[in-house]
């Protein structure tokens, strides 16, 4: 099963371009993976609306997507999973023969409404806020732990 990644907006923060390279090399034992990051948009207004941003984000975001694709969106209003029920939504996709999924962090503004329309599940990653540069390395961390957990590596302490 492939795993994409996908981040509105780009980093250039050297830590969190090293966090995510931990994760990212850990992660190529288990699984094939692609982490990519979006443009942000440019719009021409002084200061665009919300929904306009979110809608720019959303046309780059949907042209990644094929139908097949299982699509989650880590999302504030999301359904809050342990780290044992999120490696159990991995072995329910790999069971069920599920070739890709992809993975979204969406823009400051979040996601438009197409994209939550899309999406096959929404996961908050905890009731607090995160900055959007540090939500890529714990989302790597979790697909990680997700499939130590599967494996039975002592990596998670139960």
């Amino acid at each position: 099963m492939k795993i994409t990644l996908v981040a509105t907006g780009r980093t250039n923060d050297s830590w969190v371009k090293e966090g995510m390279s931990v994760y990212l090399r850990r992660l190529e034992h288990y699984t094939a993976i692609t982490y990519i990051e979006t443009d942000d948009v440019k719009l021409k207004a002084k200061k665009p609306l919300p929904e306009a941003i979110r809608n720019g984000e959303q046309e780059r975001q949907m042209r990644l997507i094929a139908p097949s694709d299982i699509v989650v969106l880590f999302d504030e209003h999301g359904k809050a999973l342990s780290s044992t029920e999120f490696a159990g939504f991995f072995s329910k996709h790999h069971l069920a023969g599920s070739r890709h999924l992809i993975f979204f962090i969406g823009g400051a503004h979040g996601f438009a409404s197409a994209m939550h329309d899309r999406a096959n599940l929404k996961l908050a990653l905890s009731a607090m806020t995160f900055p959007h540069q540090l939500v890529r390395i714990i989302a790597l961390e979790q697909l990680y732990r997700a499939h130590t957990i599967i494996k039975g590596e002592p990596y998670h302490h139960v």
